[in-house]
């Protein structure tokens, strides 16, 4: 068993039995307790029949039974398949129809929902059943895993078609981890961390994995309350903390925050979205460098971080990768690129996915040649640092120009009144496509002052030709981004209807 996630955990909880691994709301559990925990769950998992290599599903949120499951699962040598609480039946049935759980397991408001899914999965097993093995003395491990085995099968955001599943192994997430200790080498035992996403996102997979792989306490919330997360920080003296840059934004609004004592928070990072100058100088006031990372699912995670010593002069890069991880550019033929020359970012490194469960042809479209195709455009300047310029699938081509949604989006977010903004390719007879804003604010929001301010900042070919304002916060997928088929879906087939305001 050496080389995987059940090996760090059992060290762990031999070198600091009595420490914190988990909080979840008043709850929490030490080390030793989680090791047998998750023993005992790998043992009931194999009495119900779950072999090495079979997948177990989940449908709950952010628990400690949960966490115990998801460990003992990985320690029976089977494989995690989570799917977030928010999905539909026919969502559900759809990713395990591939992914085919040997069973899976509900939280109890979920057990009635998802009554049809023994159509494509094994039985359905209420999550109380990990609760009632939580306080057993731990059981010795007989059976063996081997570190390229796969862990868990995470579901890529869909915000492009149907998810695919991205197969993480003992091997990937522990590189992950080493890389961040080396780079953060306060990130052991004794230090804190917060996460605020579910436990069936990459980020919250990972993050779990991440920190119990480094010995460190890792406090988990269920929902993303701003007043109760900037409470946590300041209460348990938190070290490390990442996000969104929603997740920033919504704390830094807080009443509270002038005043907050964030001295022990000593890792901050952010990544999804390019973090805007005003958010990163109100967290510098705090004494709170806000880095830029890049990553994605089938990354592994956050891949890249931005040094502490560059973060505050170059704060739209990146980083340059890490120790055993490297970024690369690539033009449409495949070709590496020079300095800053935008093309496809590529990665190549342990921490990069197996590959796609179940999906040999999108698998050999996405890794070529031991490189990632990340579907992400960005360039690398002359000191190696990259810079992330948007998402593929977001360029939008007006009259033979692209247009990154990203840019527009920043410029329009900066205009005051704009809680935030989401900027989608809009069909025009002229251009072929053109920019239409989703803008959530004051239905009494100055139009023409806000596009007066666009043709400020941004060419004219990139300022929006359709604003259109929504009094409620824009959707969002489970990772906290915003959810752009939703928005298309809403206003593209209306566009006819819609008003142009340039």
């Amino acid at each position: 068993m050496a080389q995987t996630l059940s090996s760090a955990l059992s060290w762990w909880a031999k070198e600091t039995p009595d420490s914190r691994a988990l909080v979840i709301g008043d709850d929490f559990v030490s080390y030793s307790e989680l090791d047998a925990w998750a023993s005992q769950v790998a043992v009931s998992l194999i009495e119900r029949g779950v072999r090495h290599g079979d997948r177990v599903g989940t449908i709950g949120g952010t628990t400690l039974a949960h966490c115990a499951l998801m460990l003992g699962t990985i320690r029976a040598g089977a494989i995690v398949s989570p799917l977030s609480t928010r999905l539909t039946p026919r969502e559900v049935i759809e990713f395990y129809e591939r992914t085919c759980p040997k069973c899976v397991f509900v939280d109890p408001d979920q057990a009635e929902r998802h009554a049809q899914i023994e159509e494509v999965a094994g039985p359905r097993i209420a999550m109380e059943t990990i609760l009632a093995l939580r306080g057993r003395r731990a059981v010795e491990q007989t059976w063996d895993c081997a570190p390229d085995d796969a862990v868990g099968i995470i579901a890529t955001s869909g915000s492009t078609a149907r998810p695919k599943g991205v197969v993480l192994t003992h091997r990937s997430m522990l590189s992950y981890a080493m890389e961040f200790a080396i780079e953060e080498p306060f990130s052991g035992p004794g230090s804190r961390a917060l996460a605020l996403s579910p436990l069936s996102t990459s980020a919250g997979f990972v993050q779990l994995m991440e920190f119990i792989a480094l010995g460190a306490t890792l406090r988990f919330e269920s929902v993303f309350d701003p007043q109760r997360a900037l409470k946590l920080l300041v209460s348990e003296r938190i070290n490390m903390f990442q996000g969104v840059p929603l997740f920033f934004e919504r704390i830094a609004a807080c009443p509270d925050f002038e005043h907050a004592d964030l001295s022990a928070l000593t890792y901050t990072s952010v990544g999804g979205a390019p973090v805007p100058r005003k958010l990163l100088d109100v967290w510098m006031k705090k004494g709170c460098l806000l880095r830029q990372i890049y990553g994605q699912t089938e990354a592994g995670g956050a891949i890249s971080i931005m040094t502490k010593a560059d973060a505050a002069k170059y704060p739209e890069k990146a980083g340059r990768g890490g120790m055993f991880t490297e970024i690369r550019i690539i033009d449409d033929n495949g070709k590496f690129l020079g300095p800053n020359q935008p093309g496809q970012i590529v990665i190549r490194g342990p921490s990069v996915m197996q590959g796609y469960w179940g999906d040999p042809e999108n698998t050999a479209k996405t890794l070529v040649d031991g490189w990632l195709r990340t579907g992400d455009l960005g360039s690398i300047d002359e000191h190696g640092y990259l810079t992330f310029i948007d998402r593929l699938k977001d360029i939008i081509i007006s009259g033979g120009l692209n247009i990154s949604a990203a840019e527009v989006e920043r410029v329009v977010a900066e205009f005051p009144g704009v809680h935030e903004v989401a900027v989608i390719g809009a069909k025009d007879e002229k251009f072929g496509e053109t920019p239409l804003a989703v803008v959530h604010a004051e239905l009494s929001l100055d139009i023409p002052a806000l596009i007066d301010h666009c043709n400020r900042y941004l060419a004219d070919y990139k300022v929006p030709r359709y604003v259109e304002i929504e009094a409620e916060p824009l959707p969002r997928l489970a990772t906290g981004k915003l959810a752009k088929p939703a928005i298309r879906e809403k206003y593209l087939p209306k566009l006819a209807s819609l008003k142009r305001v340039r």
